[in-house]
């Protein structure tokens, strides 16, 4: 992670100043749990406790680790340095994976909280946009080619929905990552008792791992990034549909450009979607932390730490990058300058292209067979396709046309409302309303 794509509250859960709190927690939870049954004298327990008033020297727990090597032994020597004698009661019977895991657990689960939050931002933005331009009619594209007609408004309740679905698939992440591991080596409980590990996870707010092997199974964790993979998808469909509809040649929409902005080093005039294209970056980023995590998830026999420096990275960088994306997202909807009047000027650019569909099923109606009404209607587009000519004029010129459509049942067929009739029943399934 760098600070340019980093927002502080997201950075601070990954700091070592937190991780080490978080480690002389569960820590001091589990000594706890183990006064409480006799494991270990109440008043080491206390004494333990002491130390919650230190502040952790980072720089002398890196001294001690490059010596030992080991950063869960590190971070332990120096905790001894505050408690003293009685600190020997420490990390009885546990494992530098219970810790650790536990640990990564308490920060995903945060992470997660924080990127709720994002999409819950980021929903209300696209609801808000969305009914400002619920009526606001644009052409709809497939293969980048004029369709039929559709409403902005339609758009962003489209993405609105799927941020829903998102907030969804992560909240169920978030509760399968929150798990507790105080089982020991291979985790079979040997030496230390499960109700240790029944009391840290109720204090740190995470539920025991029912089964682990020393270390929490990696398919949680696969299927968090994977998560945030899709959500990261989702930004880059939203920023990439803003994107084209910014083009010159398109003009339908642009991000807001502010006073004093500038975009371009040599020409002056430009007006770049710089903010989507960075969501754009972003999400490939976000997205290419998901394949490590899955293949984190075999491990060999009941630990090996294959996965830890992945994670090491992936925990910070995966959820930083996203909640900065998610961010950036939510400001692009809210400024998003909407051009409804170039959007009725494109519909035009095909001269009436855009009501084919609803002259083929009149012609149908009318009985001539589907094969015939498809030939009739096509060969009067190409006109316009061809020649620039008018749809509607040509097809009255028709007499195929003619023979089965008078001029009235022919203007009908190009009635814009017809395509928005069912507007608000689609905004009623999507927002509820």
């Amino acid at each position: 992670m760098i600070p340019r794509y980093a927002r502080p509250e997201m950075v601070a859960i990954w700091s070592a100043e937190t991780r080490f709190r978080i480690w002389f927690e569960i820590e001091a939870h589990a000594a706890d749990a183990m006064a409480a049954l006799g494991t270990i004298p109440r008043e080491a327990a206390e004494r333990i406790w002491t130390a919650s008033d230190a502040e952790f020297d980072v720089a002398r727990i890196d001294e001690i680790e490059a010596v030992t090597k080991h950063d869960v032994i590190a971070f332990l020597t120096h905790v001894a340095e505050i408690v003293g004698p009685e600190a020997r009661y420490l990390h009885q019977g546990l494992t530098s994976s219970d810790v650790l895991d536990t640990c990564l657990a308490v920060q995903l689960s945060r992470a997660a909280d924080i990127l709720l939050d994002d999409l819950d931002r980021l929903m209300a933005a696209l609801k808000r946009r969305a009914f400002e331009h619920k009526d606001t009619v644009c052409i709809g594209r497939s293969h980048g080619i004029h369709a039929e007609p559709t409403t902005f408004g339609l758009k962003l309740a489209q993405a609105y929905a799927e941020a829903e679905r998102n907030r969804a698939r992560l909240a169920a992440a978030r509760a399968d990552i929150a798990t507790c591991a105080i089982s020991g080596a291979v985790g079979t409980f040997a030496n230390v008792d499960p109700r240790v590990e029944a009391h840290v996870a109720e204090k740190m707010g995470l539920t025991p791992e029912p089964v682990s092997t020393q270390v929490i199974p990696r398919d949680r964790h696969a299927m968090f990034f994977a998560t945030l993979g899709v959500i990261a998808s989702s930004v880059e469909r939203l920023a990439t549909e803003i994107r084209h509809l910014q083009r010159t040649e398109v003009l339908e929409v642009e991000e807001y450009f502010s006073p004093g902005q500038k975009g371009s080093s040599a020409m002056p005039h430009k007006r770049n979607p710089v903010l989507t294209e960075n969501l754009t970056g972003l999400a490939r980023v976000v997205r290419g932390m998901v394949t490590p995590a899955l293949e984190n998830v075999a491990l060999w026999h009941e630990r090996d730490i294959s996965h830890s420096s992945v994670e090491r990275m992936i925990g910070p960088d995966a959820t930083v990058t996203l909640d900065f994306a998610l961010n950036r997202l939510v400001g692009v909807v809210d400024r998003l300058v909407v051009y409804p009047e170039t959007m009725a000027r494109n519909m035009d650019r095909l001269r009436g292209l855009v009501h084919s569909q609803r002259v083929l099923l009149a012609l149908t109606r009318k009985g001539v067979s589907r094969e015939d009404a498809y030939a009739i209607v096509q060969r009067n587009a190409m006109k316009v396709w061809e020649r620039g000519a008018d749809f509607r004029a040509e097809l009255q010129a028709d007499p195929d046309v003619a023979a089965a459509l008078s001029a009235e049942d022919l203007a009908a067929e190009f009635d814009l409302g017809y395509h928005l009739k069912h507007v608000d029943t689609i905004f009623a399934r999507v927002f509820g309303q």
